[in-house]
């Protein structure tokens, strides 16, 4: 068995035909996995995976399976499992059990999706590297000494190894997408809403989405229409979310949202492509071939190809590093040493807190929890965390204008290949403009998608890069069409 390249489809209809069982199907997941140790993927392999096999197969057996029944799973650390440490790859919480199922997890269980492990992670999903673990850096599988992304490399690194049929991570500025990019696998960040943030350890709470790691985009379709839904514990849990479903530029405007499932999907036929955008300081020359090729590619099956403007979206990580900080100030500061997590007794109670906090926390989410404070203090709130409000409401309307006009917006996913372990460790600006493609999605709640868009040479290793794909709120069908036909355009070699 290929279990590198099988997909989660294939083995559904092998599962179902019998011609293969949950248990050999794991299996030969685990054994993979077991061989990529030194990826420093998982931080743990589960200890009852045979009893969710069991319970999957006599799913199977009585006529109950979903598509997700039986199918390996990885988990990133940051999100509950009953029962499991959920650490988030952090100190702070390296003991902590969860007592209750994320809102996904639960989704999954009940599809009869068997739970391999938990995945690695930057600390509390701070980082684009997946460096900023407290249990060690994960490694890329197309190049061990490079990274594989972040904050969700583990999640794309198990997957893109054979050690998983799927995965899932979380997104608050490009998390999923830009280790799918780097890893060669497809990462989908759902509309803001769709999947319920219940049960997921929280970073930014107005920035961070669920959503699927996958070898194809029909397997991310698959994940995500298991793992989306309303769910009453998330205030900011969509109904629309339900059904999302893709209507044309021209019948879009002025639509409720929750009216949007009444309508049969429709093929999108218009990309945009933001140039100037998309030329932006510091892109590879490598990966502007590569996004050009792929638009042109595209052209050939039939879509309409738009330059578009959208200057404000160069402000995006300027906001992003604001408001992602001032919410993490506030999200992390239930972290004291008193209640839960990580304790270090100091000489008095303020010494408790401070010991606690800064033994328990990596570099980078101190440095984060700072600049957030910062941006909060008296003084410097109008100065910067009210405007980046503002603009960030520019960024909103921007996008809004421009899918009057188009269905769907084309970037590249990261201005770079996968970079070497370590590179960019000592220069936080030149690690956080990786995200320059993938943060305005955040801010303004839209869905994205990152397929692998073909390879660059860098010595002996090929390195994948990836192709964004942007579609209005709850317009993940249409990420998948378009995802689809690209992915069509790549197997054609016609075209």
């Amino acid at each position: 068995m290929d279990a590198k390249n099988l997909t989660i489809k294939q083995a559904h209809e092998l599962l179902i035909s019998k011609k293969m069982s949950v248990l050999e199907l794991v299996e030969a997941v685990l054994k993979v996995a077991d061989g990529a140790r030194d990826l420093n993927a998982y931080l743990e392999i589960f200890d009852d995976v045979r009893e969710q096999v069991e319970v999957a197969q006599k799913m199977i057996d009585d006529g109950r399976s979903t598509m997700m029944t039986g199918i390996p799973i990885a988990m990133k650390d940051n999100i509950l499992i009953k029962g499991k440490i959920a650490s988030a790859s952090s100190k702070m919480l390296e003991n902590y059990t969860a007592t209750y199922d994320a809102f996904v997890t639960k989704k999954l269980r009940d599809a009869g999706a068997v739970f391999i492990g938990r995945t690695n992670m930057d600390e509390f999903a701070m980082g684009g590297s997946t460096e900023n673990s407290a249990f060690g850096v994960t490694k890329n599988p197309h190049d061990k000494t490079r990274v594989p992304g972040g904050s969700s490399g583990g999640s794309a690194a198990a997957l893109a190894s054979g050690s998983a049929l799927g995965a899932l991570g979380t997104d608050t500025g490009g998390s999923i997408r830009q280790p799918a990019a780097f890893c060669g696998v497809v990462g989908l960040k759902p509309t803001y809403g769709s999947v319920s943030r219940s049960g997921i350890i929280a970073m930014a709470s107005s920035l961070d989405q669920a959503g699927p790691f996958a070898k194809t985009v029909e397997d991310a379709e698959i994940i995500f229409d298991c793992i989306k839904g309303y769910d009453p514990m998330d205030s900011t849990s969509e109904p629309a979310g339900e059904s999302p479903d893709f209507v044309s530029s021209d019948e879009r405007l002025g639509r409720n949202p929750d009216n949007l499932a009444k309508k049969e999907p429709k093929k999108p036929k218009v990309i945009g492509v933001p140039t100037e955008f998309v030329n932006a300081k510091g892109v590879d020359p490598r990966v502007l071939k590569n996004f050009e090729e792929s638009i042109e590619k595209m052209k050939k099956l039939g879509y309409e190809v738009k330059e578009i403007n959208l200057a404000s979206l160069k402000q995006g990580l300027s906001i992003y590093y604001i408001l992602m900080p001032a919410e993490v100030s506030s999200n992390l500061a239930r972290f004291d040493g008193v209640r839960y997590g990580y304790h270090a007794n100091g000489a008095n109670l303020l010494d408790d807190y401070m010991r606690s906090r800064g033994e328990g926390f990596g570099g980078e989410v101190r440095r984060r929890i700072l600049l957030g404070t910062y941006v909060l203090s008296s003084g410097y709130y109008d100065a910067y965390y009210s405007k980046a409000v503002a603009a960030r409401e520019v960024i909103k309307k921007t996008l809004e204008v421009a899918f009057r006009d188009v269905d769907i917006i084309a970037t590249p996913t990261t201005p770079t290949p996968a970079f070497r372990i370590g590179e960019k460790s000592s220069d936080p600006l030149q690690m956080y403009l990786a995200d320059i493609f993938t943060v305005p999605v955040n801010i303004a709640g839209v869905p994205a998608i990152s397929i692998p868009s073909g390879f660059v040479e860098e010595g002996d290793a090929l390195l994948p890069l990836g192709i964004q794909f942007i579609a209005p709120h709850f317009g993940e069908d249409a990420l998948f069409a378009t995802g689809k036909d690209f992915e069509k355009m790549l197997g054609d070699n016609n075209i």
